[in-house]
Parts: C-alpha cells; sequence; structure tokens
C-alpha cells in the first residue's frame, strides 16, 4: 500500500469524534494527514464539540477536546494532497465561507480525488456546487440543502451506521458511521488491511 496525503478541514467546534477518530485511523494505517483551519497555523488548536444522541429531537452538544492543528492553512497546495476529509459538527457552518475552502473542495472534487464527509461536513459540499447529481446520506438536518443542490438523498438507518459511496465521494451522517464510513473511505485510497 502507498501512504496517501490526506488534507482535512476543519474549524472551531468541529464535532470531536469526527475530528479525532477519522485523524487518529488514517494515520494509524500509515497515511499522512494535515488538519487545517482557516486563519490558524500549525501548532494552533481548534475547540471541539461533542454531539450525542440521548433521545431530543435533536443532538446535544457539550465542549470536547482541543484539536491541535499540524498544518498552516496558507500554506496548503491542494495539488500536493491525495484526497480531502471535511469532519462535522458546526465548523462547516461558517468555514463554508471561506471562498479558499470552497475552492480547495472544488480541486478534490473536479480531479476526482477522494472525498470523505460527515454530518453536517456535507454543508461544505454544498456550498463548493460538488453535489449536483450525486447521492449523499448527512445528519438528516442538512437534507433540504443537498436536495436543493441537486443531490439525491440516502435515508439514514435508525443507528446513524450508513455510509455510501457515489463516485470519488463518501458520505456518512454522522459519528456512529466511523466503522462503514473510514472503511468504505480507505476503499477508495486503495488501501488494504490484512487480516
Amino acid at each position: 500500500m502507498a501512504a496517501k496525503k490526506i488534507l482535512m478541514l476543519v474549524g472551531d467546534y468541529v464535532e470531536d469524534y469526527e475530528v479525532m477518530v477519522p485523524f487518529q485511523m488514517l494515520l494509524m494505517v500509515g497515511h499522512t494527514v494535515h488538519a487545517v483551519c482557516p486563519d490558524k497555523k500549525a501548532g494552533e488548536t481548534v475547540r471541539t464539540a461533542v454531539h450525542d444522541f440521548e433521545g431530543d429531537q435533536t443532538y446535544s452538544e457539550k465542549p470536547g477536546h482541543n484539536f491541535l492543528l499540524n498544518a498552516t492553512f496558507d500554506e496548503v497546495k491542494p495539488e500536493d494532497y491525495d484526497a480531502l476529509v471535511i469532519p462535522g459538527g458546526r465548523a462547516p457552518e461558517y468555514i463554508r465561507l471561506n471562498e479558499r475552502v470552497l475552492d480547495l473542495v472544488r480541486h478534490f472534487a473536479q480531479a476526482g480525488k477522494p472525498i470523505a464527509s460527515i454530518c453536517h461536513g456535507q454543508q461544505v459540499l454544498v456550498a463548493a456546487g460538488v453535489v449536483e447529481g450525486k447521492a449523499c446520506t448527512a445528519y438528516p438536518a442538512v437534507k433540504p440543502d443537498l436536495l436543493r443542490s441537486g443531490a439525491s438523498w440516502v435515508e439514514v438507518n435508525e443507528t446513524f451506521t450508513n455510509a455510501h459511496v457515489d463516485g470519488n465521494l463518501v458520505t456518512a451522517p454522522a459519528w456512529p458511521a466511523h466503522p462503514e464510513w473510514m472503511r468504505k473511505f480507505l476503499e477508495l485510497l486503495g488501501t488494504r488491511i490484512e487480516p
């Protein structure tokens, strides 16, 4: 397996599990992951939030960890990366306002490079205009955004554990889907894990 270089787009109040777990899993299997945030440099942190499903009409939110950025947003050259990861949480709703974030996403989409997006991360895909004609899933509150942008909706199962692949794009509804989401992303990357 050839190690891949992966870009991860984050911001303050990114969902804790959706940034920490994929970051660590991808490093564990030998890939390089650069986590970046607009207006921040390597060595700085973003705050995370833990979203949980506790029987309310929507998820609850609690303080998470500080997540250390290991690359500088302004220095990123998308052509240096093989794939992109967009975690969810509250960060996508405002990082999608950054035109450079959208340009980075468009690079990966137009080049056909693997993109893994989860939960509210699909808000960034919608803002970049890269989901038209794609079948996607996401946190259900993002369904109207995806449908209005020309994507088709893949139903979320009752345990939020499903993920869906359409070409170079793998989407999932929330962190309970990590095993399926990351397995499908690793397949897109050509990563084989031997038993």
